[in-house]
């Protein structure tokens, strides 16, 4: 399958629904449906239509965003499959695909964001969230999947000026703006801001979120578009690890009890992100990319939380720290896409490289309570608990106080990733595609351990090689039949580059293996079908319990299908539907933690008339283990209904209602530990008014 790589230069926006246009109509279309949005990220990196790519994946438009009254990562996992939601300690984004959980598998435009933090959704164009290990096209990590939100960018011979007012039962409200102004010819300005001030149904609960995002287009020519962007990002938010677990399961009689300190759980997070990219097209069969991120970040987050429970003298355990964060991320990318026959067979190659450099401080300090000379303090259970400000009343009525200043860990870290690959999807025949990759990172990270009492350097460098395959089988033009192979990579150093204190610097890394299967069959021009039939596995060396000198390997073993339905039953109803079934033990046939069985979702709207509309969803999660122990306790199975309704008012101004929890279901999503589970929201809703001039 073939066709021009400028082609591509239309904007691509993905809806849920495909179409069925001539692969000569490319040119002259705005193309909606089929593609992942090369022109405005890196997911993909060649011009594959989604039936084509040998992967599982999910993407959500802008669109559905706004009109799902979605403003959360967490929501649209809600309603994704092979995914679910970890607690995050309730300062970050955190996911676990297809039983592998992560803080860090995050992109903006295909640039690695593992910085730790709830990302905002004001200025995305879609969410795309792609299933498997994907070390060839990301690097490290991505060991289960990857989240990539596309920015919005700047459109030429274009004027608008978008809206977006809502407020929420809880008291919390959210504003918006999108604008876009023609600077010229072969030229415009973007400009998208946001305000947010947050509040839930938990004890002391608040926060707000700034966000100022202008970018900038320059068409140089008609083969050269460059595009500029800067961000300024400030967070602040109550930090809240939910409540304690008896008897294998939460606490119901806790669902509005705190346990922390209203004053000293919070996190702050200032960002400064600039982002270029300049995209050229040689000739109609080979296309240039280069791009430029630089990312500034300054994080705080300090709490308290319950560290154990007795349910017998109705006493909690706090435990706390303060953690600091200071990041510098700079990205250099490019990659080349081409197209060229070898005799009747076609090639579409990617060839790149990245260059990434990453400066990271991180320190944490643990509290010490003047009564146990400890980190640790035992209270009654009270609403609220007598803690406050570092001061408080223990369970034996002493008064004490607390200060943190046990530094736990100290270490400034350097790293240097240098990597390439290349891909070649080969046309074999009109029903045979071959996909055959490879990429190489040099991973290369020194750490000083700045702990006075320590004052090491230690350094670790990795080479690994990412392998990729895939077939894929297209009986017809509408249908295709795949199976893939793919392989990622962890080094000791974590996600988030802590340390590589101990044995860590002489381990191997982590290494992840996804065996699929699948298809996807586009019924018609407005329906769409996928299934996947999945394996995924870990190898990791870890100490041997019988000898300390030596290490073993410790394996784990994922496995389940998905499905996806989506598209529209008719031109005024449209459905979603999501269903996954995973299966994952390590190797003692332990179950894994926050894994659950089942989870299914249906989300559907219905156009009554051109002014009135509504939708009703509901998603279900099965009972999962917080823990990977054979005495964990367990997350309950719980349902959730949604729902929503809109009324235009005028051709530029529409009323929308968003419901949550539309039958007020107490429930547990998901948790950090064991007595650190997440309370889910009773019913509340958002009134929102969204328009334009």
């Amino acid at each position: 399958m073939k066709f021009k790589l400028t082609s591509i230069a239309a904007a691509i926006i993905l809806s849920p629904a495909t179409f069925a246009a001539d692969m000569e109509d490319i040119e002259r279309l705005t193309v909606k449906g089929k593609y992942l949005s090369v022109n405005q990220s890196n997911s993909i990196k060649s011009p594959t239509p989604i039936i084509d790519v040998p992967q599982s994946l999910s993407i959500i438009t802008a669109e559905e965003i706004t009109a799902r009254g979605i403003t959360s990562i967490g929501q649209i996992i809600d309603y994704a499959p092979g995914v679910n939601t970890s607690q995050g300690e309730g300062h970050r984004d955190s996911v676990v695909f297809r039983g592998v959980r992560s803080t860090a598998d995050f992109y903006l435009d295909g640039n690695r964001d593992d910085v730790q933090y709830y990302r905002a959704l004001y200025n995305v164009e879609q969410v795309e969230i792609l299933r498997g290990p994907n070390a060839l096209l990301f690097g490290r990590g991505g060991t289960g999947g990857i989240l990539n939100r596309v920015s919005k960018k700047a459109k030429t011979s274009d004027k608008f000026v978008n809206y977006n007012v809502s407020a929420n039962t809880f008291g919390a409200y959210n504003l918006q703006l999108d604008t876009n102004v023609d600077t010229g010819d072969k030229s415009a300005l973007r400009i998208n801001a946001m305000y947010e001030s947050l509040d839930n149904h938990r004890d002391f609960f608040y926060g707000d979120r700034y966000g100022f995002n202008p970018t900038a287009r320059f068409e140089l020519s008609d083969d050269t578009i460059v595009d500029v962007s800067y961000e300024y990002i400030d967070h602040e938010r109550f930090i809240d690890r939910g409540v304690p677990t008896a008897n294998g399961e939460p606490v119901e009689a806790f669902e509005e009890f705190v346990f922390g300190d209203p004053d000293n759980n919070y996190q702050t997070l200032g960002a400064d992100v600039f982002r270029a990219n300049v995209e050229h097209t040689f000739s109609d069969n080979l296309k240039g990319n280069f791009n430029a991120f630089y990312g500034d970040y300054d994080k705080v987050y300090s709490n308290f939380y319950a560290a154990g429970y007795n349910a017998e003298t109705e006493q909690v355990t706090l435990d706390g720290y303060v953690d600091t964060t200071q990041r510098e991320n700079m990205i250099l990318s490019s990659n080349l896409v081409g197209e060229f026959e070898t005799g009747s067979i076609g090639h579409t190659v990617i060839f790149g490289g990245e260059v990434i450099n990453t400066k990271s401080n991180q320190d944490r300090y643990n509290p010490v309570f003047d009564s146990t000379d400890g980190d640790r303090e035992t209270f009654n259970i009270s609403r609220p608990l007598s803690f406050r400000g570092l001061t408080g009343t223990n369970a034996e009525g002493v008064t004490v106080t607390a200060d943190f200043s046990d530094l736990n860990d100290d270490t400034h870290v350097d790293l240097d990733v240098y990597s390439f690959y290349v891909q070649d999807e080969i046309a074999l025949s009109d029903n045979f595609d071959l996909v055959l990759g490879a990429r190489f990172d040099s991973f290369d990270i020194e750490v000083f351990n700045a702990d006075p009492e320590v004052l090491e350097t230690r350094s670790r460098k990795d080479e690994e090689v990412s392998p990729r395959a895939g077939l894929v089988y297209k009986p017809q033009k509408n249908i295709s039949i795949y199976a893939s192979y793919s392989e990622s990579f962890l080094p000791r150093s974590g996600e988030q580059y802590a340390n590589i204190n101990g044995d860590a610097n002489a381990l191997d890394p982590d290494t992840f293996t996804n065996q699929e299967i699948g298809i996807k069959w586009d019924f018609n021009d407005s329906m769409s079908f996928t299934a996947a039939i999945f394996e995924n596995e870990q190898t990791s060396l870890d100490n041997d319990p019988n000898d300390p000198e030596s290490f073993v390997e410790v394996d784990s073993d994922v496995s389940g299908f998905e499905l996806q339905l989506q598209g529209y039953i008719t031109d005024k109803w449209y459905i979603t539907a999501n269903y996954s079934n995973l299966d994952g033990e390590n190797a003692s046939g332990v179950e894994l933690r926050e894994l659950p069985e089942n989870t299914m979702s249906v989300w559907t709207t219905y156009e009554v008339n051109e002014v009135f509309g509504f939708g009703i969803g509901a998603t279900y999660q099965d009972e999962s283990k917080v823990s990977t122990s054979a005495s964990s306790p367990v997350l309950p199975s719980y349902t959730r209904v949604d729902a929503s309704a809109y009324y235009t008012l005028s051709d530029k101004m529409r009323l929308q209602l968003n419901v949550e929890n539309l039958t007020d279901t107490l429930y547990f999503p998901n948790a950090h530990s064991t007595h650190q589970v997440t309370v889910g929201a009773p019913i509340n809703a958002r009134l929102s008014l969204i328009g334009s001039f």
